[in-house]
């Protein structure tokens, strides 16, 4: 088995995808001439050679890399904690992601009628890639909450989780979480996303009861991205990315027959008994 993993889109060999450009390196000729010999020497009945069984792209310094196993068996999984004073609305807001969880929920209202828009990530053909998200921020519907400086370059490279404590008035819903880099001239690119329906939140379909507070897991996109000293992690949590993902109307109806859309009104918990956090794949450098 082989992988390799690179910055693009759909299309490959896309230097600048978003808003970032991503180098010449990005531009990776021979990487169908190395699919077809490998496909080759499989139909043959050969070991293949050469390449190492996992290729990645890491962003930031912009470099391929080779490792033996996905996930990298070095990797150290370390967790950000949700926190504000219950007034983590918009970048403005006083959300933060630090070692421990405390505060009071925080609330927003998600209406169908005015969702939160698609801006990047790796859901679409077109409105794709890292993009800036500060627009995004101002929204009264999106929860904000970023961490303190990097002190030193550090890599996140697999698959980001949240966990999400967080209750609402409707009986179904979505939650979504996006990873940001937040530049230290305030440029928020978004890195990776998820979204997770409330009826389907243990595998099976079962309505929410107003006001009961639930563990969500939402899993974002594997990624490989360094944050460099200096920069900021930031956590957005919304309702809607649309279109990228069709609208929840919070009726706990059947898509297909639901016509009236209902305002849901969401908390999200972030104290010691409902510890929602962030849990991130740090890579260190091989030893």
């Amino acid at each position: 088995t082989r992988i390799q993993v690179g910055p693009w889109p759909h299309c490959t060999n896309q230097r600048v995808v978003g808003e970032v450009d991503f180098g010449e390196a990005a531009v990776d000729e021979g990487y169908a001439d190395a699919g077809r010999a490998f496909m080759k020497d499989c139909i043959n009945g050969k070991t293949p050679s050469g390449d190492a069984p996992v290729r990645i792209f890491v962003m930031g310094p912009n470099v391929w890399r080779d490792e033996e196993e996905w996930p990298p068996a070095r990797t150290v999984w370390t967790e950000k904690f949700l926190s504000s004073g219950g007034h983590a609305n918009t970048a403005d807001g006083d959300g933060a992601l630090g070692g421990v969880p405390r505060g009071p929920q925080d609330h927003y209202a998600y209406d169908p009628a005015n969702p939160v828009p698609t801006a990047g990530g790796a859901w679409d053909f077109a409105n794709v890639g890292p993009q800036d998200q500060r627009g995004i921020e101002q929204r009264p519907d999106v929860l904000v909450y970023t961490s303190e400086e990097f002190s030193a370059d550090t890599e996140i490279t697999g698959i980001i989780t949240v966990v999400l404590f967080a209750a609402s008035d409707a009986p179904d819903t979505d939650f979504t979480a996006k990873i940001v880099a937040v530049h230290p001239d305030g440029r928020a690119l978004g890195v990776t996303d998820g979204i997770v329906r409330a009826r389907y939140r243990n595998g099976e379909e079962s309505l929410l009861r107003p006001g009961e507070i639930h563990e969500y897991s939402i899993v974002c996109n594997p990624t490989s991205w360094v944050f460099s000293r200096g920069h900021r992690l930031r956590l957005e949590i919304a309702s809607s990315n649309f279109p990228a993902f069709a609208r929840n109307l919070n009726t706990g109806e059947n898509p297909a027959d639901e016509v009236a859309p209902r305002i849901a009104r969401q908390s999200v918990y972030h104290d010691a008994a409902h510890p929602s956090r962030v849990r991130l794949p740090v890579l260190p450098p091989r030893a």
